[in-house]
């Protein structure tokens, strides 16, 4: 198969599963901050991880636009406990972003392991990056630091820390994005490439894709978050940061980026935030965990592609998170609709989402 197929071929076969479409328009160009992101939100108007222009959003639009357990900790001062998750002792190297809005706030190398259970730093990216406040609470004083663009409540500032500052930047993790310095590709040899992909539960798109001609392995399992190694229950709890993903691992030789964002915003809604049909939550949410700039980039030019042509009735909410590590699911769950075609789920839910697939991708399918 060519690679660098046409968007317009892509269009006609909306016109076999999307909803409220209208005529196509002419496509346009548009350069936009987010495109310059490390981290794409496209339900967040308000994240850059470029602009740093001071913002003054009330807590009503807030609340809309983020997570619930996100905004309870960045609008509401509360915290979460500790030890959770593992960036509090994570030594992985990289930066580390505003989760609200996207300003940066500190480098890996500002960062300490400390016995409290929070990530903590003992310096700021820069001294606008965060503003501080005192907060009376609880019955003592303390020194509360919040974001320097959107002033969302990220932890508590300690004079605790290790030299040179003698500071202990002591935020939660939910606040905080991470991106690593070197997003790698996880690819085997030859010309075997690897991406991750969440479209909802992943019995369903793990099942679509295992019939796409190219793809050799397809494995259910989780990505985000700041859980190590998550249950599937856990999971399902909304309260990891994970997403229910697949890693697809595909010959180059036979398929490529393409093809599969074009099988993968056919088979599943990109313009519902944080649910696909009845499941609801962020571990359901569209998105694409890139692993290089040739991934972010094409991602970035399809879903341009698809708005500006309004092949959707809504603008697509996909968010483009670097990738930092995938969990395979348990066993049960891998292969999942070809063990268990007999259940009322495969049936009334798996089903429909391949015979879509198999109508608009016919020449594409495995014999």
């Amino acid at each position: 198969m060519k690679k660098g197929l046409k968007i317009l071929a892509l269009l006609s076969l909306f016109t076999l599963s999307a909803c409220g479409q209208s005529d196509s328009k002419k496509l346009t160009t548009k350069t936009t901050t987010a495109m310059e992101n490390v981290i794409n939100k496209p339900e967040n108007p308000y994240y850059s991880n470029t602009d740093t222009t001071k913002l003054n959003v009330p807590n009503s639009e807030w609340k809309k636009i983020l997570s619930p357990d996100l905004y309870a900790v960045a609008r509401e001062a509360d915290t979460e406990r500790a030890f959770t998750g593992t960036m509090w002792n994570s030594e992985v190297k990289g930066t580390y972003y505003c989760a609200a809005c996207g300003y940066r706030l500190f480098k890996s190398d500002q960062k300490f392991t400390s016995s409290c259970g929070w990530p903590s730093f003992f310096e700021q990216d820069n001294k606008k990056s965060i503003t501080f406040k005192d907060d009376n609470s609880y019955g003592m004083h303390r020194i509360e630091a919040n974001c320097g663009r959107c002033d969302s409540h990220l932890g508590h500032l300690f004079d605790d820390g290790p030299e040179p500052t003698g500071k202990r930047y002591c935020m939660n993790a939910i606040s905080l994005d991470f991106v690593p310095d070197q997003v790698a590709v996880t690819s085997s040899k030859g010309n075997l490439e690897t991406i991750v992909l969440g479209g909802g539960c992943y019995w369903c798109v793990e099942a679509v894709y295992e019939n796409l001609k190219g793809v050799e392995k397809v494995v259910s399992g989780f990505s985000g978050g700041k859980v190590e190694n998550p249950s599937y229950e856990e999971v399902c709890t909304g309260r990891t940061g994970a997403a229910e993903v697949v890693e697809i691992t595909y010959d180059t030789t036979v398929t490529n980026l393409d093809e599969i964002f074009k099988v993968f915003f056919t088979v599943h809604d990109p313009t519902t935030l944080n649910r696909q049909g009845a499941d609801v939550g962020t571990q359901y949410r569209s998105v694409v965990f890139y692993k290089n700039e040739e991934q972010k980039k094409a991602a970035e030019s399809i879903i341009k592609e698809l708005n500006d042509s309004n092949v959707f009735s809504s603008k697509i909410v996909t968010s483009l998170e670097p990738f930092t590590q995938f969990y395979a699911a348990e066993d049960y769950h891998q292969n999942y609709y070809n063990n268990n075609k007999e259940k009322p789920y495969c049936q009334m839910v798996i089903q429909p989402k391949i015979a879509k697939f198999e109508k608009v991708f016919k020449d594409r399918l495995k014999k």
